[in-house]
């Protein structure tokens, strides 16, 4: 079966399963252990910050970052379909109690003006706005890579009127591959930055959030209270450490992959898909022409070998990833087109 639904169901190696085993290993809520504190250290070094933290998951980096710039009552500008509206479960409400304002942008990338005009004018009237949440890359958008002008532009306009900057980083390294930017120059435009571990980067489990020593300490205490205090966690900071300093230039394989892929799905008389729209390893294709609903064109490709997800009517996610190889690929391509033009 070639699994092309996410880039998190990536197996570790056994290189990283190794490195595992051998962690060295201590109680991380007192501070002590010393392959998370080395962990910690070596992704604020990467992304140029003072301190990081070790967070379980994306979705609790991104809403305790959201704690910590806000206030119940506030308002949070988001990309329409980001992640922090589509995939974390109404968690910003239920949890900090603010409200998400939702400004449309082009394939996920949002735009100077239409963010402006979501800024709430002060009054009694209206919640606060105090926080701009941007995502890198952009998963609903199709892996689309921010410019960094344009970031450099809203945060800019951010920190003139106030606002505090998070930017949900879950593939920020697929960004930095893609482009030749640093990390480190992306982050340096917001005051916390999440990225995952466990996507294409392949550690099986945990996120990170990186910013100042004095919002880490704060966003330690957050983490306590929402549940991510973890005990022995060494033992998958182990498996984070050997993705930092394995797996990060592999990337480019993936974003090869993903263009070959749609380049192959181009060919495809019932596929709309833009190869040049592919920016780094998530390739979203439509099925213009088919008599099967798209459940059915999912049953269609597993019972042929592929595992895909849907993002809408007719509309397909294929995301690439470090147990997907070029021959994989070609096998992919040749049974979607059989698939789709039966």
């Amino acid at each position: 079966m070639i699994d092309l639904r996410s880039d998190t169901v990536t197996q570790p190696s056994q290189a990283m399963r190794e490195a595992m085993a051998r962690a060295e290993v201590g109680d991380d809520v007192y501070g002590e252990d010393p392959t998370v504190n080395r962990l910690q250290t070596t992704a604020a070094q990467l992304l140029g910050k003072e301190a990081a933290l070790f967070v379980p998951t994306g979705v609790m980096a991104n809403q305790l970052s959201i704690r910590l710039h806000t206030r119940p009552g506030d308002e949070v500008i988001v990309e329409s379909s980001s992640h922090l509206i589509r995939y974390e479960g109404g968690s910003a409400s239920a949890l900090s109690q603010v409200q998400l304002s939702c400004v449309s942008g082009d394939r996920g990338l949002l735009s100077l003006k239409p963010v402006q005009a979501a800024l709430r004018p002060k009054d009694v009237h209206n919640p606060p706005t105090t926080l701009l949440c941007l995502e890198q890359t952009h998963n609903v958008g199709g892996g689309t890579v921010y410019p960094l002008e344009t970031i450099k532009g809203l945060t800019s306009w951010a920190r003139e009127n106030g606002l505090a900057l998070h930017l949900d980083g879950a593939r920020l390294f697929n960004a930095v591959v893609a482009s030749g930017i640093s990390a480190a120059e992306y982050a340096s435009h917001f005051d916390t930055v999440c990225f995952c571990l466990s996507k294409g980067l392949g550690a099986p489990v945990g996120s990170m959030i990186v910013s100042t020593q004095d919002n880490i300490d704060k966003l330690r205490r957050l983490r306590k209270m929402f549940g991510g205090g973890m005990r022995q966690a060494g033992i998958l900071a182990a498996a984070g450490l050997y993705a930092l300093e394995h797996n990060i230039s592999r990337l480019k394989e993936d974003h090869d992959n993903a263009k070959n892929l749609a380049l192959h799905l181009q060919q495809i008389p019932t596929v709309f898909v833009d190869p040049d729209r592919v920016d780094t390893n998530i390739v979203v294709f439509e099925v213009v022409r088919s008599e099967h609903s798209t459940a059915e064109l999912l049953q269609a490709f597993k019972e042929s070998g592929v595992l895909l997800n849907a993002m809408g009517e007719r509309m397909f996610r294929a995301v690439t990833h470090l147990d997907v190889d070029g021959a994989d690929i070609e096998k992919a391509a040749h049974v979607l087109g059989s698939v789709l033009t039966v």
